[in-house]
């Protein structure tokens, strides 16, 4: 059954996801706000297919601040990807450069604001995200980034990569730890299950705590779910 579940979901999110794809430059042609609802319309697109076609609800607990901030999250699964920028309105996302390089989306991604990367964590790739960081914040615009890197499987807690707390400094936001546990029902790899994923909204961190505590408060708030599971 989750086989088939799977298959149906891939069928319905990727192919309505091509039409909405290609339609993103014929939105950028009226400015920035129509592409970021057009991209809002897009997550939530996801959100429906998930629900209704593998059975995953969201459940959301903690309170999002009503002003921008930097949001920290866990990251298992794509999905969190896509639902942050359903939750918190059209924030920009800190994106591995591989994503940008994917035809028509990446021109489109970049025109919505997402920030764009390289893995490997060089100082110029730090000072281009800073930025881009403080580019958008002056907008007004939330942030997000997750700062493992790369998906990683429930459980696994390993240490974050340093590009945050440079995001951090340079923004001068509160920072909001998420913890998400979208990995028990939506793997890296594999079937995908009906179940619940959680988006757990950690106490707001205020600008100006020093990097040890910084590191430390954001790595254990973020595996809260983690620990609660064990």
């Amino acid at each position: 059954m989750n086989r088939l579940r799977t298959w149906v979901f891939m069928a319905a999110f990727f192919g309505g996801s091509v039409p909405i794809v290609l339609m993103a430059p014929v939105m950028a042609m009226f400015g920035t706000g129509p592409l970021r609802r057009w991209v809002v319309f897009w997550t939530r697109y996801h959100r429906f297919c998930a629900r209704w076609f593998m059975g995953v609800r969201v459940v959301v607990s903690g309170t999002i601040p009503t002003t921008p901030a930097l949001y920290v999250g866990k990251h298992q699964a794509m999905f969190e990807t896509f639902e942050m920028v359903a939750l918190l309105d059209a924030p920009v996302i800190v994106l591995k450069k591989e994503l940008a390089n994917i035809p028509v989306w990446g021109w489109a991604a970049e025109r919505y604001g997402m920030i764009v990367v390289d893995r490997d964590g060089s100082a110029a790739a730090l000072r281009t995200m800073m930025r881009a960081g403080q580019a958008a914040a002056a907008t007004g615009r939330s942030v997000v980034i997750f700062p493992e890197g790369t998906r990683v499987k429930p459980g696994e807690q390993p240490e974050l990569k340093p590009g945050f707390v440079g995001l951090y400094r340079a923004l001068k936001l509160p920072l909001v730890p998420v913890a998400i546990d979208s990995g028990v029902v939506w793997p890296k790899h594999g079937l995908k299950s009906p179940g619940v994923i959680r988006f757990a909204f950690q106490e707001v961190i205020p600008p100006g705590v020093g990097r040890e505590e910084i590191v430390a408060r954001v790595h254990a708030a973020i595996n809260v779910l983690d620990v609660a599971a064990t």
